[in-house]
Order: C-alpha cells, then sequence, then structure tokens
C-alpha cells in the first residue's frame, strides 16, 4: 500500500519529534536555537505542517541536512541524455 501526502507529512513529524527529545531540546529551546517560531515547531509536531526554510533551519539544527541531498533525484544517472539535448540545441 502506498503512501499519500499526508501519511509522510505525519511520519516526518513524528521523526523529528523523536530526534528533538533524543537531543533533549524543548520544543522552546528548538525555536530559539533555530530562529523557527515555537508556534511553528508546534504545529510542525501536531499536523506536519511546515514551511520548507524553517525545516531546513530544523533539519540543520539536528545535523541531519545531508538528509535532503536525495530529495527529488533523478533514479539513474540521465547525464548522457542531458548531454544529447544540450548537442542538439547547439546545432539550430
Amino acid at each position: 500500500m502506498s503512501k499519500n501526502p499526508s501519511d509522510v507529512l505525519q511520519e516526518i513529524a513524528e521523526r523529528f519529534q523523536k530526534l528533538r527529545k533524543q537531543h533533549n531540546y524543548s520544543q522552546q529551546q528548538m525555536a530559539e536555537r533555530s530562529g523557527v517560531s515555537l508556534g511553528s515547531i508546534k504545529r510542525f509536531e501536531r499536523t506536519g505542517l511546515i514551511s520548507l526554510d524553517s525545516l531546513v533551519k530544523l533539519a540543520h539544527l539536528l545535523d541531519t541536512l545531508e538528509q535532503f541531498d536525495t530529495l527529488f533525484q533523478a533514479k539513474e544517472d540521465l547525464s548522457h541524455i542531458e548531454k544529447l539535448f544540450s548537442k542538439q540545441s547547439k546545432r539550430k
């Protein structure tokens, strides 16, 4: 069974909350250290909703920024195809 977007949001929020607690940060401490408002953190943990900018700030504080490196990556290396398209556009 595949996940829907709200399932993914909730799972990310739950993982965030668990990691925050493992680092012994209260929501208030996370807000102060990350620059993300306390209200945003509370809403994120409750609903999974947060701006991308705020999510990146929280990931930075929790030393998990590298996890964004795989987001939206092609499943295979398509650089050879990209080179073909760039050669064709140069010929025109």
